[in-house]
């Protein structure tokens, strides 16, 4: 059984020792990596706001801390992140194979604004990949969350038109789940379409989580940063998740 790991939203600094509003991003991240390799994945996700501050040494940092992981690992693009420097560091797939499931990554950023977005074209070419890809389970990953987490402030900046994505997805059953990251908070549900529910799973960030349900921006002191870990089954095109927090020395 396939396992994947998901670690999203690190925020990273050129300078390693650079803090964030509740600790220091660098050293997050490599508690949160020393952690995901006792779990043993076959593949590591991290679905964007790699930076903070756009410097192309951010991004060289982070690629050394997560090359500590004993998988491979892949990124995608958030708010914060700036293509150009990012690519050259390590490439931008837009699609992975773990075992007899696809991953699909989508790019939902939007230079400059907050929210995310996917536009026409991105969407009649994921239509086109999915119809055109072989009958096997899909797992789609982005960094905009393309439903309601409970928060006012957040929701505002999530996936913008989401119900296009939903539209697409509608005629594809082989679609099993979505990943997002951008909402700095572990969530789960599922939105109904096409006849059946597809489950939407959000994930811990490494650095600064956010405050669950609150109306304004605000980060909650009592969270550790974590992870996600998915099993996918082969036997059933199922799969099971669960977070894992990490404890952070002070």
């Amino acid at each position: 059984m396939p396992r994947l790991i998901q670690i999203s939203d690190c925020h990273l600094h050129a300078d390693p020792a650079a803090r964030s509003r509740l600790g220091v991003p660098c050293r997050q991240l490599e508690a949160v990596v020393a952690a995901a390799n006792r779990e043993r994945p076959d593949r590591v996700l991290v679905t964007g706001d790699i930076s903070h501050d756009d410097s192309a040494a951010s991004y060289a940092l982070a690629a050394r801390l997560l090359d500590c992981l004993e998988a491979p690992w892949d990124w995608l693009p958030g708010n914060h992140d700036v293509l150009a420097p990012m690519a050259a560091i390590r490439p931008l797939p837009p699609e992975l194979a773990l075992g007899a499931w696809r991953l699909l990554l989508l790019d939902t950023h939007l230079p400059g604004k907050p929210h995310g977005a996917l536009d026409e074209a991105a969407l009649k070419a994921l239509a086109r990949r999915l119809a055109a890809g072989p009958e096997r389970p899909v797992l789609i990953a982005m960094h905009h969350p393309p439903v309601a987490v409970g928060s006012a402030w957040l929701d505002a900046i999530g996936l913008h038109h989401a119900e296009a994505l939903w539209a697409t997805l509608a005629p594809f059953p082989q679609v099993k789940a979505i990943l997002c990251g951008h909402a700095h908070q572990a969530f789960a549900t599922r939105r109904a379409v096409g006849g059946r529910s597809i489950p939407v799973y959000g994930c811990p960030s490494v650095t600064d989580p956010f405050l669950p349900g609150s109306e304004t921006f605000a980060v909650d002191p009592a969270t550790r940063p974590g992870f996600r870990v998915l099993d996918l089954d082969l036997d059933d095109d199922g799969l099971t998740t669960r977070v894992e927090r990490v404890d952070i020395s002070k």
